[in-house]
């Protein structure tokens, strides 16, 4: 099994598992009514907020960490400079 078939059968079965849960067919074990349906209107915009967060540090890590890789950088510069060239052949205008 691939990690998207994984991903996807995990994705599947908890949001099969929280729309069972917020149309209350199935209870949530161990909390209390009250505090269910407090909480899982929130669930999903936490969850978007959490992707959201670790984007950006994902991002941000990544620049932070971008020149610890020389050939990483070295390879970048090249495919710029070719992409620069290529556009200069084709007549646009690129500096």
């Amino acid at each position: 099994m691939t990690r998207a078939q994984r991903l996807a059968v995990i994705t599947t079965f908890f949001t099969a598992f929280y729309l069972l849960s917020f149309f209350q067919i199935v209870a949530v074990p161990l909390v209390d009514d009250d505090t269910v349906q407090k909480i899982l209107p929130v669930i999903p915009w936490w969850i978007l907020v959490s992707f959201g967060s670790y984007s950006l540090w994902s991002l941000g890590w990544g620049l932070f960490t971008f020149r610890d890789c020389p050939e990483a950088y070295t390879e970048l510069l090249g495919e710029i400079n070719e992409a620069k060239n290529d556009l200069r052949s084709r007549g646009v205008a690129v500096d």
